[in-house]
Order: C-alpha cells, then sequence, then structure tokens
C-alpha cells in the first residue's frame, strides 16, 4: 500500500526541468512527498468536509422513490444563515491510471429541488465517462439563489481540497459547468477560481464581464454555449461580447485562451448541453505557467488573496489590481507588471440598464507586496535570479528551497500541482 500511494503521489506532480541539478531535484521530490503526506493526512482528521474514499458510482434517479444526498456540507452561519451543501456524487467508467477526471455542475433557478434532480439525469446522460461528478443542490432559495456568493464560494473552496486531495482524481482535469443561473455562476466562478481549472463550461448565461474578467482565463479552457435569440437579460449579446473579448486576448497571447463561444442559431433559453462535457475534457490544467494575467477582483465582498503562483500580501487600491507575471527561461528573470483597475460603462441595454461594453482602465499600482512562488518549472534555481516589478528589479540572488515555504504552498492552495519549494517577497 504504501508503494501504491507513493507512485500515485508521484504521478500527480510534473516532471522537473532538465536545468534543475540533480541535487536539487532529488530535495524538491522527497519535500513534496513528505509535505503533501502530511497534509493530507491533516486534512482527512480536521476537514468538516472531507468524506470516506472511494468514491462510490454516481446515483441515478429512479421514479418510484426520492433520492437522498450523497453528501452534505453545513455551510458556516457567518457566510449564509441555515445553509446546508447537498450534493449527490459518484463516479461513471472505471478508474482511470492517473484518477478520475472531476466534474463539477450547478443547476439553474427553477424550484430547487426539481433543478437538483434535472441536474442528475443530465450528469448521468453526459458523454464524459470516465469520470466523478458533484452534483450539489443550491442551499437556499429566493436572495440566495446565487451560486457566486460568499456561501457557495467557501463550499467550492472546500470542494477543490477535498478532490485534490484524493489519490482517485486527476488534479489536472478540474473542469467546472452549468446551465442557466448556473451558467452565470459557472463563469463567474471560473474567472474567480481559474488557476485551479482545467475548463470550464458555462451554458444559456451571459455575465458583464467586469463580474468575470476574461483575462483570468489565460490558461483555463473556455466554452460558451448560448441561444441566438436567448435576448432574456441580454444573455446572446453579453456572451458574443465575451467571445469577442476572448478572440481578442487570443490573437494578443497565442495559446493562452483556448475557447469556444458559439450563439447556437435558432435557439432561445433552451438548447442541445451535450456539447459541452466532451469539448471539456480534452483539456488539461497548466497549474505553473511561464506567463498569465490576473485581475483580482471582488465577489460577494470577497477576494481571493493568491492566484496561480502568486500569494498578495498588500495591494495598494481598495478596488480592483491587476497583475501580469513572466518567467523568461532564457535569461531567469521574473517580471511583473501591476496596475490599479477601473471600468467605465462604454453601452448599456435600455431595457434592464445591464452594462454590455466597458473601457478598462489601469494606471501603475504605487505600492504593493506579494511573496512570488517558485520552481524549478519556472526558474533555475541553483542559479541567481532578477525579479522586477513594473521595470524595477526588486530583488536579484538565489531563492532558498524550504520546507516551510512549500509548507505555506499546500495551506494556501491544497494542490499537489503547486508544492513550490521556493519564493521571493518583495513590496514597492
Amino acid at each position: 500500500m504504501k508503494t501504491l500511494r507513493t507512485f500515485l503521489f508521484l504521478s500527480f506532480l510534473p516532471v522537473l526541468p532538465l536545468f534543475a541539478s540533480d541535487k536539487i531535484s532529488r530535495r524538491i521530490l522527497a519535500m513534496q512527498k513528505e509535505v503533501w503526506q502530511e497534509w493530507t493526512q491533516r486534512w482527512q482528521v480536521e476537514s468538516a468536509t472531507a468524506s470516506p474514499a472511494p468514491f462510490l458510482p454516481l446515483p441515478r434517479p429512479a421514479a418510484d422513490k426520492p433520492l437522498e444526498a450523497t453528501l452534505t456540507w453545513h455551510v458556516p452561519d457567518s457566510l449564509e444563515p441555515h445553509a446546508e451543501w447537498r450534493m449527490f456524487h459518484g463516479t461513471k467508467g472505471e478508474r482511470p491510471a492517473a484518477g478520475f477526471p472531476c466534474y463539477l455542475y450547478l443547476h439553474g433557478s427553477g424550484p430547487s429541488e426539481s433543478e437538483w434532480h434535472t441536474g442528475l439525469v443530465l450528469a448521468n446522460r453526459f458523454d464524459d465517462a470516465p469520470s466523478l461528478w458533484f452534483v450539489p443542490r443550491i442551499p437556499n432559495e429566493a436572495g440566495w439563489y446565487r451560486w457566486w456568493q460568499r456561501g457557495k464560494q467557501w463550499a467550492l473552496q472546500q470542494l477543490l481540497r477535498h478532490v485534490l486531495a484524493s489519490p482517485d482524481v486527476d488534479a489536472a482535469r478540474l473542469y467546472l459547468l452549468g446551465i442557466s443561473e448556473g451558467g452565470y455562476g459557472s463563469q463567474r466562478l471560473s474567472s474567480f477560481f481559474a488557476d485551479y481549472l482545467a475548463a470550464a463550461g458555462p451554458m444559456a448565461g451571459g455575465e458583464p464581464l467586469i463580474n468575470a474578467p476574461a483575462e483570468n482565463l489565460s490558461h483555463t479552457a473556455f466554452s460558451f454555449l448560448t441561444g441566438a435569440n436567448d435576448a432574456t437579460f441580454c444573455r446572446n449579446l453579453l456572451t458574443e461580447r465575451t467571445g469577442q473579448t476572448l478572440d481578442s486576448l487570443a490573437r494578443k497571447y497565442p495559446g493562452e485562451y483556448v475557447h469556444r463561444v458559439e450563439l447556437i442559431p435558432h435557439c432561445g433559453h433552451g438548447i442541445d448541453y451535450s456539447p459541452t462535457t466532451p469539448w471539456l475534457s480534452r483539456h488539461r490544467r497548466t497549474p505553473q505557467p511561464r506567463h498569465f494575467l490576473w485581475e483580482n477582483f471582488e465577489m460577494d465582498g470577497v477576494k481571493r488573496n493568491a492566484f496561480f503562483n502568486l500569494e498578495v500580501l498588500e495591494e495598494t487600491a481598495e478596488g480592483r489590481t491587476a497583475y501580469e507575471f513572466t518567467a523568461h527561461a532564457e535569461t531567469n528573470e521574473l517580471e511583473l507588471k501591476v496596475w490599479n483597475v477601473t471600468y467605465e460603462t462604454a453601452q448599456s441595454d435600455s431595457r434592464w440598464g445591464i452594462p454590455l461594453v466597458f473601457h478598462r482602465h489601469l494606471s501603475p499600482a504605487p505600492h504593493g507586496r506579494l511573496r512570488v512562488f517558485l520552481s524549478p518549472e519556472l526558474a533555475d534555481l541553483s542559479r541567481p535570479l532578477r525579479l522586477s516589478v513594473n521595470g524595477k528589479t526588486l530583488f536579484r540572488g538565489k531563492a532558498k528551497v524550504e520546507k516551510r515555504v512549500m509548507e505555506r504552498a499546500v495551506a494556501l492552495f491544497g494542490d499537489p500541482l503547486r508544492l513550490f519549494p521556493a519564493a521571493v517577497e518583495v513590496e514597492w
């Protein structure tokens, strides 16, 4: 059993680059194994949301009896009162050698009981086996019927750590999708948590991009299908605008913004949902990209404090801050650009007053403090490196490989693909 666990853990990890010295590579791999094992054992003991493994087959709806949740988590009352995150969950097909791809489905805004059961029907019907599925029911209706609210953010964070701590899940294949209200939720949440996702697939939705910055999807494949005639709340116009923005980003950053955004001809709010999961399933995470954009935006009063390999220790503005990270392999230089972000509405819908088009303004952030996590994927840790922010060199030297850094990274991300062994802290 010990040998199997070691193999499963090592299968999570990317191959260390050839320029990492043998000594550093061996030390990092040994440290990663130890830190991850300690983390998963502690998570299983301490977490209020851990559940027994292995996963059982996904239940199937039956006409003659009601279905009960296979997993229930209690959301802290401080985030949402009297809220239970009840889920159907389970597997389809046989476990692949690398573990199951994992899908999270968010239902629409009809009566939650029937929408939840419809989600289970769809999860069983979609063509994506072998797979692991989680189909939650919205905890409360009325004003709480939004998947991006803080209580649901907490539950999604718990779910991410829950599945990433399991050796039965392929950490490189996490997918988020939803329909209608779940389309809005999956669009917002995929921008907010893009660094965890291989791909996302909102359907029959459409958010103003101020609510879900497309820039954050630089390494999250994105499918968005909406009926061409789905004009209620400007869903078709907003879907089209998302596609145009992603087209522009893909031209500027080739290979980074993989997307399929389509308005389905002759369709209103109801479309064929089946093409989404086969498209999502073709994509894998890029957990440590050498280049990415991140707009740190507030969602229901909450902001992220980390993204990919950046940890925010202090930001200048109370509003939004945008980051661009680049790792130059040939020179061992790390470059950060940091801006304060403001939006100006350029066009709104005349019926609902929904903003459709924005001008996005960037100005250099005059002050901030960051921890930049590093690995042999991002820099040659055996040589001195240089890190600059907005053109000014703030660090020059070697970054130390330390267990405490890796422990900080695993506590921050709970992610076997981001067990960073080194970090540099900068302030400007």
